[in-house]
């Protein structure tokens, strides 16, 4: 065990972790040159695609260091705000963590709430700055941020560039003399955290575990702590670029099993696996539950394709523990289901994942947060849903949820956060200069607020230059109310939103503007309204096609045009009796882009 180092690389989105993570792989040939590829650990097409971590990989590496063998198990982790639940799990499994930063950019929000994170399940820190090699590179200046936010001395820090590979081996043997050995008995009962669980068609349920005491033979009957399900660990090995078999894993170290489960719920990322023969006392402790921020339905276009939606879901669900689901039913889009989200790039890529890997089609609802109601007799509902919302007449309180956002940016566009702050409703608690070219603005804002668009705004106010990070605070009353979008009168409950009062007529506005240039015209007018209750707040109409049933008439009396034209008033007037107007997906997806 003396030999083993567990560790992960933290750091804030976009300062080239997979990167750095290559160089090690490819210096210590982990990889061969034919296999080596850039952002070799991101095996997905989005991750690829958009340039960011979506799941932590693990990755075992052997390492010769004064002529003694090591076992290094690297964790790449997201840097997106949306995926710190991801982080948390990988620093669950690990002693250290590599700390880092950009030179070119310094300290962000991102690299301070993973540092936290970190100091949380007391790991070692090693600060690493990166891209040193880049003309931009404030070298002197980064170190006074690291020394100030972490309180380490200058030679503590590792000079380094992932493209490049400069400080590779510095970074090789900091690991090994700087990250304590993973501490546990391999003679005390089994005791293994699952970290990650993904799905595989042809062998069931690859579970990714650490183990903390005791050894994990193949063929051991084992058993989940928290289910109280029983398997046989029919397969165990550790993970390399692709899994080795091994026939037994011991106290430190990282691997997978595979047991043949098929069900996606029978595992939780969180559990501890033990033996039959001689089970553990207790459970891991100090692995928490996912808390979603933003929820949204997500509805199968073709109602008979639920059941394969639910497979899907599922699947999805097992490779992405954060995503949390419940079933709904909707009149204007029937079965689908109530989806909790960590926030609105987890919510895009959950989509894109659906429609790439298992071809699904969906139509996703306006998301919205999760809000607190309390009815005239003092009943407590939790509203997840517009339609969950109670009556207003019979409302006694509604109470919103409330985060505390952190944004570092530049000074000059302190005021430009401000203004951007306080018309989303922010209340500004802190103000503090990190160095004389870093400002820190601390606010407490509704979820509700920032759910939209944000972060988008954020960026394009400060050229961006601000990094934002924010964890959830509690529950304030607010006057929330809820809008409903009719069509001829109907309600169409998958647009229905809950919004505060002083926004909602603005909001309805935009919302029948924006439906009016979507909706396809019909034989017939519709009319489209934003209503409060039974207050209408907002309309727009969308005239009828006709036909020029007068073009037959030329010369002669007028009454003879009046007769036609009255006759077709009359067929329209019954064919919007009946009419149904039919909401296509862009419709939907409107509501989010409200200020394009």
């Amino acid at each position: 065990m003396k030999n083993i180092r567990n560790f992960c690389i933290i750091a804030h989105i976009d300062h080239g972790k997979s990167t750095l993570a290559d160089r090690l792989l490819e210096h210590t040939k982990t990889i061969s040159e034919r296999d080596m590829q850039a952002q070799v650990l991101d095996n997905m097409d989005l991750e690829r695609e958009k340039g960011i971590t979506i799941k932590s990989h693990a990755i075992q590496i052997n390492y010769l260091y004064k002529g003694e063998k090591f076992i290094l198990n690297l964790i790449d982790t997201p840097g997106h705000v949306d995926f710190s639940y991801e982080v948390s799990r990988a620093l669950a499994a690990c002693e250290g963590a590599l700390l880092l930063v950009d030179a070119t950019q310094g300290i962000q929000a991102q690299t301070i709430s993973n540092l936290y994170l970190a100091i949380d399940n007391n790991l070692e820190i090693i600060p690493v700055i990166n891209k040193i090699d880049m003309d931009g590179a404030m070298i002197p200046e980064v170190q006074d941020q690291i020394i100030e936010l972490i309180g380490c001395k200058e030679e503590d820090i590792l000079l380094a560039s992932g493209k490049t590979g400069i400080g590779i081996e510095q970074i090789l043997s900091s690991i090994i003399e700087r990250i304590p050995e993973p501490k546990g008995d391999e003679k005390a009962p089994l005791q293994a955290l699952i970290f990650d669980s993904v799905f595989n068609s042809f062998r069931g349920i690859i579970v990714y575990f650490r183990v903390f005491s005791g050894v994990l033979r193949k063929g051991d009957k084992i058993k989940f702590f928290n289910t109280g399900l029983e398997y046989e660990a029919d397969e165990i090995g550790v993970l390399k670029l692709d899994m080795e078999v091994r026939n037994e894993l011991k106290a430190g170290d990282v691997g997978y099993v595979i047991t043949g489960i098929k069900n996606a719920r029978e595992v939780k990322v969180g559990d501890t696996i033990t033996t039959m023969i001689n089970p553990c006392k207790g459970a891991i402790k100090g692995f928490e539950d996912v808390k979603p921020m933003v929820f949204a339905g997500i509805f199968p276009v073709e109602t008979d394709a639920f059941e394969e939606l639910r497979d899907c879901m599922d699947k999805l669900q097992l490779n992405d523990a954060s995503l949390t689901f419940e079933l709904e039913t909707s009149q204007a889009l029937g079965f689908g289901f109530r989806c909790g989200f960590l926030g609105m790039l987890h919510m895009e890529i959950i989509q894109e994942r659906l429609e790439r890997e298992f071809n699904q089609t969906v139509i996703t609802t306006v998301p919205n947060v999760s809000f607190i109601a309390t009815d005239s007799k003092g009943v407590v509902v939790k509203v997840n849903n517009p339609t969950e919302m109670p009556d207003p007449t019979k409302l006694e309180k509604v109470e919103e949820p409330f985060i505390r956002a952190q944004i570092i940016s530049k000074p000059e566009y302190i005021g430009n956060i401000m203004t951007l702050c306080i018309n989303k409703r922010g209340i500004l608690i802190n103000q503090g200069y990190l160095t004389p070219t870093r400002v820190e603005l601390t606010f407490d804002m509704p979820l509700t607020e920032i759910v939209f668009d944000f972060y988008d705004k954020l960026k394009s106010m400060t050229r961006g230059y601000a990094s934002f990070d924010y964890h959830p605070l509690d529950y304030r009353e607010s006057d929330i109310v809820k809008m409903d979008i009719l069509l001829n009168g109907d309600k169409v409950d998958a647009l229905s939103a809950l919004i505060h009062r002083g926004r909602a007529q603005e909001f309805g506005r935009k919302l029948c503007e924006k439906l009016k240039e979507l909706l396809p015209r019909q034989q017939f007018q519709i009319a489209i309204q934003a209503a409060i209750g039974a207050k209408i707040v907002a309309r727009e109409n969308i005239s009828a096609m006709r036909k020029d049933v007068t073009a037959k008439c030329y010369g002669g009396d007028i009454s003879r045009k009046r007769k036609l034209l009255q006759k077709q008033k009359e067929g329209k007037k019954r064919m919007r009796q009946i009419g149904n107007v039919e909401v296509p997906q862009e419709a939907f997806l409107a509501v989010l882009k409200l200020d394009d």
